[in-house]
């Protein structure tokens, strides 16, 4: 089965919204929402109430009849037609399994999660980015690791021209420059997430955010150096390929089908829907590659992609569900311990291990305490600068 992950930039929704799209998702004309003379004078909570209310309803019992088709009409045909272990519904998690989970692989220190934050800096003379990394499991152990970008673009001196200097200041500006450094960094960040967690990590299963072949490492730097290209796919390789035993979360809304799919689950059911090969294919075949390098990316897309499952799991009935990607050998496996660890926080549905490992990097390596290192640093060169002067 194919996963669309549609194009989330609100622009481009923006964009291709027309009036008719409009009227259809809120029920009323676009004019009549802009019209003022339609809006209430007074604030009414009765009245307001009563139309919540009534929306709500409808609402809900719209939401009961689709999940309903999608659970007696499509899941079925999801477990006929996906060729992969385990496709479909499974509904046989019992709160006895998920408490030999908890104590077989959670509390005895087999799953590592990993965290991570960045935070920049960014003035005329000078950018600063810290990216920190960190991993945490149930077991006490944890790991801590930062590294800090310095870029300097506005280097003037004595014989630079004023078009010269204002060109400088233009570049440094740039809306491509930007974009460039935001890919650049995200591309590095992504990297030392995954390098860490396998590297710096004794557990059994890795546990992260987001998928564990991301676009930033088959994309920008990557996509166009033959070193780095060569070490993102190792990487990746290591760990999709070889050690197998991960699982990556994404919220359900970044995919819409997903989304519905997870809203039609009941409480510890989880969903196998395919593998990623043809949407990492279709990534790379989508970049800006050049050829040679786009070839092995390709070659490691179909391989590796085919080996990633991706499935929809929920823990509460008012929980959100999320996306979870694993080894397709270890599905069951993976699918149980994601929610084992949700289980813990019901309220959000999200494996308590991600949360911790993202509230450690932010306490480790925080926006309060980087901006204090600045501005003492600041002040400091300052004052020596005023001194050699």
């Amino acid at each position: 089965m194919e996963i669309n992950t549609s194009d989330t930039d609100p622009h481009k929704q923006y964009e291709s919204m027309s009036f008719n799209a409009f009227k259809k998702l809120y029920g009323e004309d676009f004019t009549d929402a802009i019209n003022i003379d339609t809006w209430n004078v007074d604030r009414n909570l009765a009245k307001v109430y009563t139309q919540i209310e009534e929306e709500l309803f409808e609402a809900k019992r719209s939401e009961l009849e689709s999940q309903q088709v999608i659970r007696n009409e499509i899941f079925p045909k999801i477990r006929e037609n996906v060729s992969i272990p385990h496709a479909g519904l499974h509904s046989d998690t019992t709160l006895e399994l998920i408490a030999k989970i908890h104590k077989g692989f959670l509390f005895n220190g087999a799953v590592t999660a990993c965290g991570s934050i960045s935070i920049s800096y960014d003035t005329l003379p000078i950018s600063i980015t810290q990216m920190g990394i960190c991993l945490v499991n149930y077991h006490g152990e944890h790991g801590s690791y930062s590294h800090q970008l310095f870029r300097r673009d506005l280097k003037l001196n004595h014989s630079v021209t004023i078009d010269e200097a204002i060109a400088l200041i233009q570049r440094k500006l740039s809306d491509d420059k930007t974009k460039m450094n935001s890919l650049a960094m995200r591309g590095i960040r992504a990297y030392a997430e995954r390098a860490i967690l396998l590297e710096k990590s004794n557990a059994k299963w890795l546990l992260g955010y987001g998928f564990p072949a991301p676009y930033e490492l088959m994309m920008g730097f990557w996509a166009n150096h033959e070193e780095v290209k060569d070490k993102s796919i190792d990487l990746m390789n290591r760990m999709i390929v070889s050690h197998k035993r991960f699982v990556y979360i994404q919220e359900s809304t970044l995919h819409p089908e997903l989304w519905a799919f997870g809203n039609a689950l009941k409480p510890f059911e989880y969903l196998i829907v395919g593998t990623m090969e043809e949407k990492m294919v279709q990534m790379v075949d989508s970049g800006n590659t050049r050829l040679e390098i786009k070839t092995d990316y390709a070659e490691f897309a179909k391989n590796a992609g085919s080996q990633i499952a991706v499935g929809v799991y929920k823990v509460a009935m008012h929980a959100p569900a999320h996306v979870f990607y694993c080894h397709i050998d270890h599905i069951r496996t993976a699918a149980l311990i994601a929610m084992a660890d949700s289980a813990l926080q019901m309220h959000s549905g999200m494996p308590m291990l991600l949360d911790l490992a993202e509230s450690l990097c932010k306490n480790a390596f925080g926006k309060t305490d980087f901006m204090t290192s600045i501005d003492q640093a600041y002040t400091r060169a300052e004052f020596l600068t005023k001194i050699k002067a």
